[in-house]
C-alpha cells in the first residue's frame, strides 16, 4: 500500500473500530446493559481510541499525532480494565472476555508499535 493519505486507511484505526462493534455488541448482553455506568464508560472508552487515532492524524503533525496516539493507548487500557470489571461482575462469559481482552491487548500492541515506529523513523 501506498503513502496513507486519510486515516480511514490506518490499519489501527480499522483494528479499534473493529474492537468497538464488539464491545457495544457485548454490551447489549440483558445483564450487562444494566450496568448503564459501566456500559457507557467501556463504550466511550472504546471509541476513544479511534476517535484519538483520527484526530491525531489529522492535526499535520508527528509529535501531535503520537501523542493522541498515547492517549488512544491510554483508552485501550481503560477498556481492558472495564472487561475485568465487567467479568468479576459476571457481565461476561470467561470466552467473551478472552476474545474482548485478546482484541484490546492485540491493538495495544500494535497502537505501541506504531508509536515506537513514529519516533523512531524520519518523516517519509
Amino acid at each position: 500500500m501506498g503513502a496513507v493519505k486519510v486515516f480511514e486507511d490506518l490499519e489501527v484505526w480499522k483494528e479499534a473500530r473493529v474492537l468497538v462493534r464488539q464491545i457495544y455488541k457485548a454490551t447489549l448482553n440483558p445483564t450487562f446493559k444494566k450496568d448503564k455506568s459501566l456500559v457507557d464508560q467501556i463504550r466511550r472508552a472504546s471509541v476513544s481510541i479511534m476517535a484519538n487515532i483520527a484526530e491525531g492524524f489529522d492535526r499535520r503533525s508527528r509529535a501531535d499525532f503520537i501523542r493522541y496516539l498515547e492517549y488512544s493507548l491510554g483508552s485501550a487500557s481503560e477498556v481492558r480494565n472495564h472487561l475485568y470489571v465487567a467479568t468479576d461482575l459476571e457481565y461476561l462469559t470467561e470466552e467473551e472476555f478472552a476474545n474482548l481482552l485478546d482484541a484490546a491487548v492485540r491493538l495495544s500492541k500494535r497502537l505501541s508499535a506504531f508509536i515506537k515506529y513514529l519516533k523512531n523513523h524520519p518523516k517519509t
